[in-house]
């Protein structure tokens, strides 16, 4: 029978270790993800100790070579890996001393697994920002990919959930291409703070030996250096900010998958939804559920979760690594999953969904969304504007007594409530006209949002 391997910290201890604190403490299972990032940093480790003497340069390729092995037998699925040995960190070592014996036992000279998980982590988190930033810039692009087929659409826009103004289906598409351009913004700049290297400042105090961390940050593409090394050991700042970027990018999905719920619906009727991302009922054969939908808002409660559970996590440690921080990646991990799924099926959803013009259409004209346009109008005739809101107040409650819009009020109970509103105020009224009306800087009238959906085209390629 083969004894079980020595842990790499055995030499201080007299006895085995319980196999239920083995069960417990393990984190292989879910941090063997990481393996090409340790990978890719030791190697990088390696090639340090090499440049600064050392170890040999026949040393260091013997390493890299064997962990280059190594990798390609994980991605095969050919590796097993060992839960007595704790994490993939020590795996991927032990696998490597089994391959070239001594030499691989000078892999671990100058750092500790303190620095080597931050780095590791460091090292996939950049890879995952770089990733969902690609899956965003797409889900943009799907909205401006509608701004063609959709460019003549009037849609009732909403405060309260209550009609407000129209706006034009084009000006609601950006201002999602808006939100998400904030979150790869939020994405960008946290990767500025996650691409600092931590390796070579050990377990807490740095290390007596020269290592040139600089080297090793070249070589691993990071901006620059932790320069504390207690910090260093303690630090999980990038990882709480990438999850609460994350979080946001789901609290937009959530509120973007709730709006094409209700839309969806047969009260609504704005929307028609791609079957495809629908599923149907057991007991009811005429229903067709946005259930897409109604998980991404659900699975929008898990990321902001896991949020709370690093938030939590972190609150009370002391300096400088205490294991606790061991329970910090299965969050992050399950944020970016959850999160690249949904922006992933949003995609496709926003590319397929299709407006229902002629509901939407015969809709346009509950609600007096021309009000605010009538109003505003009378205010260039010289009326004060709180005077003028009163004013179309007034004439909103007759509309909505004798069940007509504003237009069909008759000319007499315009000129009644103000004597500047002759009959020019019919070339005012009604929504497309109100739409028209807009000119503001970033409002939703045809020029302006023709001259942003121009821009957003440029932008995105």
């Amino acid at each position: 029978m083969t004894s079980p391997p020595k842990k790499p910290w055995s030499g201080v201890f007299d006895g085995a270790t319980d196999p239920r604190v083995e069960e417990f403490t393990e984190s292989v299972s879910f941090d063997q993800r990481l393996y090409a990032q340790d990978i890719r940093g030791s190697a990088a480790h390696a090639k340090m100790l090499a440049a600064t003497g050392m170890i040999s340069a026949d040393e260091s390729g013997q390493i890299v070579s064997a962990l280059e092995e190594i990798g390609r037998q994980i991605e095969a699925g050919e590796f097993v890996f060992r839960r007595e040995l704790e994490d993939v960190h020590m795996n991927i070592e032990r696998a490597l001393i089994e391959r070239i014996g001594e030499v691989g036992r000078k892999l671990h000279t100058g750092r500790s697994r303190n620095d080597q998980v931050s780095t590791d982590f460091r090292l996939w988190i950049r890879d995952s920002i770089d990733g969902i930033d690609q899956t965003l810039l797409d889900l943009q692009r799907a909205f401006v990919g509608r701004t063609k087929r959709d460019k003549d659409v009037v849609l009732p826009g909403y405060t309260h959930l209550q009609r407000a103004q129209p706006v034009l289906a084009n000006h609601y598409w950006l201002a999602y291409c808006e939100k998400f351009a904030r979150d790869r913004s939020r994405l960008a700049d946290c990767r500025t703070r996650v691409n600092q290297l931590p390796l070579g400042t050990a377990a807490l105090a740095g290390t007596s030996i020269a290592v040139d961390r600089q080297h090793v940050a070249n070589a691993l593409g990071f901006e620059g250096l932790v320069a504390n090394s207690l910090d260093s050991s303690s630090d999980r700042d990038f990882a709480i900010e990438f999850c609460f970027a994350l979080a946001l990018v789901a609290e937009h999905l959530s509120t973007w998958a709730e709006e094409w719920i209700l839309w969806s619906t047969a009260e609504f009727n704005f929307l028609g939804l791609p079957q495809a991302y629908c599923t149907g009922s057991s007991i009811m054969p005429q229903k067709i559920n946005p259930d897409v939908l109604e998980l991404i808002r659900g699975k929008t409660a898990r990321v902001v979760g896991n949020l709370q559970s690093l938030l939590v996590l972190v609150k009370g440690l002391p300096l400088a690594y205490n294991r606790d921080l061991q329970e910090d990646k299965e969050r992050v991990f399950d944020s970016f999953d959850t999160v690249a799924a949904c922006v992933e099926l949003a995609t496709a959803v926003v590319a397929g969904a299709k407006l229902n013009r002629e509901a939407i259409a015969v809709s346009l004209d509950r609600g007096y969304l021309d009000a605010t346009a009538l109003m505003e109008y009378l205010i260039g005739l010289g009326v004060a504007q709180r005077t003028a809101h009163e004013i179309i107040g007034k004439l909103v409650r007759q509309a909505m007594e004798q069940n007509v819009p504003l237009a069909g009020l008759p000319l007499a109970e315009f000129q009644a409530a103000h004597k500047a509103l002759d009959k020019k105020v019919f070339e005012v009224l009604g929504v497309q006209q109100a739409v028209n009306a807009l000119v503001s800087d970033g409002s939703s009238g045809p020029k302006q949002v023709a001259r942003q959906v121009a821009l957003w085209r440029k932008r995105l390629g």
